[in-house]
């Protein structure tokens, strides 16, 4: 019998003599990843030459001067991204287990899920947004797809290993940082670009976009090893329970949150507060660890009966649509900040930070109406549906 059957059965034999419920916290943490990655991504596409000027680093608001917006891109800034890597990471682990309950080879049957996302990604990446995840995410998801077909001790040799290289990365990369003298980069970010995004058309987007690919998809690159960890902490924290409606995930949640918080946020504001050297630190390091947090956090919440319904049932309908809204908040942010759209980052470009914030609220709001009223009629999101289709002739 192949090695991936094997183990496929034996997962199967112990400890899924049935298919599980769903489990709702998986689908609001899904939906607060979404809309807290956007707390991020919207300042990218507010600034002028947006993902450009993103990778020429642009300078972080002193809490002093705004201590708005400081607070609200501290409480964003890598933490929901995280958050978002590791339940893909759980959702990996649910579809092994499927798989191992309907007998299907393992990795065989996943590929094609995995290389119909990267196609989704690249898509995204050349037609909407630089920093798409979803081509990282489809590359990760096939080496840690044969991963879960081997035995836990190579699981945590991996995991580890792949963190510990990964730090040691930032570690060289914020020392090196420190090393170099400061640069004062009056006018920051080049005329070509800011005129690109503010007066140029989508296919001018796409020329630039498709121009500068190596730099802009650099992130997944130098973050590979991190992307290894967190997937492979999903699928650790699900096989453990840290999602279920049991005793012993509530108290692995209420755990999560203590340490996740009690660790990460002030580790990641000292290195916020030290200066953009720290930015990979900050970013890359601790980050992960508040993201923890935050997903032991709510779920405390929600455990504790602490979250409004219609709260819950929001997010629960953004997160059962999470690719639609991913790629919807980022069309919506595209056409509302660049001059193809409503131009209103050049508009704004003066006004403070509050239009900013105003822009993710407001797309906030259209993404859990809209996913609430499609799923009044449907069962899955838009592009939900079309990956299944397409996986269905398959």
């Amino acid at each position: 019998m192949p090695n991936s059957l094997r183990a496929s059965k034996d997962v199967a034999s112990a400890s899924l003599s049935s298919a599980p419920a769903r489990l709702p916290l998986l689908d609001v943490l899904r939906g607060a990843a979404i809309l807290g990655t956007l707390m991020t991504n919207v300042w990218i596409f507010a600034a002028p030459g947006s993902e450009w000027a993103f990778l020429q680093g642009v300078p972080m608001p002193d809490p002093a001067d705004e201590p708005a917006e400081a607070l609200f891109r501290f409480l964003a800034d890598g933490k929901f991204l995280s958050l978002l890597t590791i339940l893909f990471g759980v959702g990996l682990a649910i579809q092994y287990d499927s798989a191992a309950r309907r007998g299907t080879p393992w990795p065989r049957g996943y590929r094609p899920r995995a290389l119909f996302l990267f196609a989704e990604g690249t898509l995204h990446f050349v037609l909407v947004f630089g920093f798409d995840v979803l081509m990282g995410y489809a590359l990760t998801a096939l080496l840690v797809a044969r991963l879960l077909a081997r035995s836990d001790r190579v699981r945590r040799v991996v995991m580890w290993a792949s963190v510990s290289l990964h730090v040691a990365l930032m570690a060289l990369i914020t020392l090196a940082l420190l090393a170099s003298p400061a640069e004062d980069s009056e006018g920051g970010v080049s005329s070509k670009a800011v005129d690109v995004y503010a007066h140029g058309s989508w296919a001018d987007q796409i020329s630039f976009r498709l121009e500068n690919a190596l730099a802009l998809r650099m992130e997944p690159v130098i973050s590979f090893g991190l992307l290894v960890f967190l997937f492979l902490l999903g699928v650790r924290l699900h096989r453990a329970g840290a999602f279920a409606p049991s005793d012993s995930g509530r108290r692995l949640r209420s755990r999560m949150a203590v340490w996740g918080l009690g660790l990460g946020l002030p580790f990641n504001g000292a290195l916020w507060l030290g200066g953009e050297e720290f930015f990979f630190l900050g970013r890359y390091v601790a980050a992960p660890v508040v993201a923890v947090g935050y997903m032991g956090l709510i779920g405390v919440l929600l455990d504790r009966g602490w979250v409004p319904a219609f709260v819950t049932r929001g997010l629960s309908s953004v997160g059962r649509t999470a690719l639609s809204c991913y790629v919807l908040q980022n069309l919506l942010c595209m056409l509302a900040c660049y001059g193809l759209g409503l131009g209103l980052a050049e508009r704004f470009a003066d006004s403070g930070p509050w239009w900013v914030m105003g822009l993710w609220g407001s797309v906030c709001v259209l993404l859990v109406v809209g996913s609430t009223l499609w799923l009044r009629r449907f069962s899955h999101g838009p592009l939900e549906s079309v990956q299944r289709k397409a996986l269905r002739r398959r």
